[in-house]
Order: structure tokens, then C-alpha cells, then sequence
């Protein structure tokens, strides 16, 4: 748990010297101080509000006991077997299977699965699929997952300073305008990069773990990333900051996306579950 403080300290600090360089490069030593202000003040507002704002991106919808039975119950039991308190349950109505847990902690998280998801997988393999949700959770990577995605969101907005920074011959060339809208989304997705792809090797050993049955993890991740692939979610496109807390990558492969690996190969991840069978 400590090694999970360390990356959300250290993330944090990533993305408020980020802000500061952009504000920097825009306005020099005021745009780097107002940057650094916002660049607080913003983690602070993910801190505590970046689960919501994830859910309300893709319009998830809370379900119970009483309105989605099957699927309530089939977490309520994962939650016990891993100790968990029992975190709150959303739907997706999004044709594309996919799932992901957010949450600062614990007792603050949610699961989140795509009624394509529940449509395409057996109950086996699905209660695969939320174990490994779980297993985030429990590692607590649903705070830096949570919060990145939401921060890496806003260094997007950032360049819109550059019409506050001085004017005349103060405001910034239109060239390093320009330079910083392409860079800053591309920096803050390197930083999300560099914590996600073990985070998701670790939830699939810690999932298979939840429910004792690696091979179903596994036969769930092929058939997610086979039928995902011809099925875009237009929330993540339009969203691509959010890709990382998903089980499988939800984008396109097209144009400048195809270039970022958010979670690694499914083979690699398959070829582990089984290897944990066999042991």
C-alpha cells in the first residue's frame, strides 16, 4: 500500500511540474506560477471528485440488489472473498464490452461493466472480469487510475492560457501555442503510460486470485479484445484520457492513439493467467 502512496505522490508531482512547464512556456514566469496554482487546486478537485466525473463521462448507471440482481450478487461475493467493503455497481449501456473500477479508496470505490460485457461473456468468465476489477480495488491503483485520467484530461485545456499571458509582445508566438496543445496531451499520456501497463498484470494475478479460476480471466480478455475491436466507444474516443482504467483498451487503433499503448499485449496477459492454472 505504501508503494501505491508513492505513485500517487509521485503522479501528482508529475502533473503539477507539467502544468508548470506549460504555463512556463506560455507565459513565462507568471503563466508558470497561475499554471502551478490551477495544477493544485485541480489534483486537490480530482482528489475527491474524479470518480464521479469518470461515471458521469460514460452516463453509468447505478444498479441494487432489486434492479440488477445476478450481477449485484455476483460482486457482493467477490467483494467478501477479497475482503473488500462492497463498492457501489454501474451499468454501461455501451455495446462495446468493457469494464473498470474507480474510486480514492476502498471504502469510496465502484465497479462499472458495459451491457455489452454482460451480453457477450458467461457468468464465469464475467465474474473473472469483475474479480480483476476488484483486484484494483484492493490494490488501491483506482486512485491513480481515477485521477490521472481526470487530470490528463484538463493539461488538454491548458494552452487556452495563452490568451490571459501578457499581451502585445508578451503573448506567446502562435508556434509554441501550437506546439503545446500537441505536446502537453501527449506528455500527460506518457506519464499515465509509465504506471499503467504493470498496474493491469498485477489486477489479473490479484483477480484470478479473488475467484480461483485463472483460465476464465483469460478466455474473458480474448473474447473482450475480439469483439472490442470492431465496436468503438464513443465516450473513451471522446475521452481517450480514460482509456487506462478500462480491462481492455476501448479506442481505435487509428491516428495518434495507435501510437499509445495503454495496457499490454492480451497474449502476454493470457499466457500468465494460464501459467498461474498450471502452477
Amino acid at each position: 500500500m505504501f508503494g501505491n502512496w508513492m505513485k500517487t505522490g509521485l503522479l501528482m508531482a508529475a502533473i503539477v511540474a507539467l502544468f508548470g512547464a506549460v504555463g512556463a512556456a506560455l507565459g513565462g514566469a507568471q503563466g508558470m506560477l497561475l499554471a502551478l496554482l490551477f495544477g493544485g487546486a485541480m489534483n486537490l478537485f480530482a482528489y475527491w471528485n474524479s470518480d464521479k466525473i469518470v461515471l458521469k463521462m460514460y452516463n453509468a448507471r447505478e444498479v441494487d440488489a432489486r434492479t440488477e440482481p445476478a450481477f449485484y450478487g455476483m460482486v457482493a461475493e467477490l467483494a467478501q472473498r477479497a475482503g473488500l467493503p462492497m463498492p457501489k455497481v454501474y451499468i454501461i449501456d455501451e455495446t462495446q464490452p468493457n469494464a473498470f473500477a474507480t474510486g480514492r479508496n476502498p471504502e469510496n470505490a465502484a465497479v462499472a461493466a458495459t451491457t455489452g460485457i454482460m451480453r457477450i461473456l458467461s457468468e464465469r468468465e464475467l465474474r473473472g472480469v469483475m474479480a480483476h476489477e476488484l483486484a484494483h480495488v484492493k490494490n488501491r491503483d483506482t486512485l491513480i487510475s481515477t485521477l490521472s485520467a481526470t487530470v490528463a484530461g484538463a493539461i488538454s485545456m491548458i494552452a487556452n492560457f495563452a490568451m490571459f499571458f501578457g499581451r502585445g509582445a508578451n503573448r506567446p508566438h502562435p508556434a509554441v501555442t501550437i506546439a503545446v496543445m500537441i505536446l502537453a496531451p501527449i506528455a500527460a499520456m506518457l506519464i499515465q503510460m509509465a504506471i499503467s501497463r504493470a498496474r493491469e498484470f498485477g489486477a489479473d494475478a490479484g483477480g484470478a486470485e479473488i475467484s480461483g479460476d485463472p483460465e476464465a480471466l483469460a478466455s474473458a480478455l480474448q473474447k473482450i479484445e475480439s469483439h472490442a475491436r470492431g465496436r468503438p466507444m464513443q465516450a473513451a474516443q471522446e475521452h481517450p484520457e480514460t482509456a487506462q482504467m478500462m480491462i481492455i483498451n476501448p479506442l481505435s487503433a487509428e491516428g495518434v492513439q495507435g501510437l499509445f499503448r495503454t495496457h499490454p499485449e492480451t497474449a502476454e496477459r493470457i499466457r500468465r493467467l494460464l501459467a498461474m492454472r498450471r502452477a
